[in-house]
């Protein structure tokens, strides 16, 4: 999305959300991000691994309700948690996963250099 406010014509309709208690539910999420249940929300999906935990992913049918959902959510205290909520950035997440995995094995190197198990 532009400054302006305008959504870039590719723009998936998925949200990033971070900073969720550790204990939420999937119902919660819904009722937060569709209160009135009129079926905006395709699906949620809530990171379970370790580095994923307090994470979900909330697809919606429409572009126009991800981005009216994030103009709302973003800084929401949620569970006496203030969430981020961002659009999803595909090409951002799989740069991630290169610099952990770069990251990892860098650490490997270190801890062999210097003799930590």
């Amino acid at each position: 999305m532009s400054r302006t406010g305008k959504i870039a014509p590719e723009q998936l309709p998925i949200l990033f959300v971070k900073n969720l208690n550790y204990e939420v539910s999937s119902d919660a999420l819904w009722k937060l991000f569709d209160p009135g249940e009129d079926g905006l929300i395709r699906q949620i999906r809530q990171g379970i691994s370790v580095e994923a935990k307090g994470t979900a992913y909330v697809v919606f049918w429409n572009v126009m309700d991800a981005k009216n959902a994030l103009e709302k959510l973003n800084g929401y205290n949620f569970q006496n948690r203030y969430l981020v909520v961002l659009w999803h950035q595909p090409e951002k997440t799989l740069k991630s996963k290169d610099d952990l995995q770069a990251r990892k094995e860098n650490l490997a190197q270190l801890k062999m250099k210097h003799g930590i198990d």
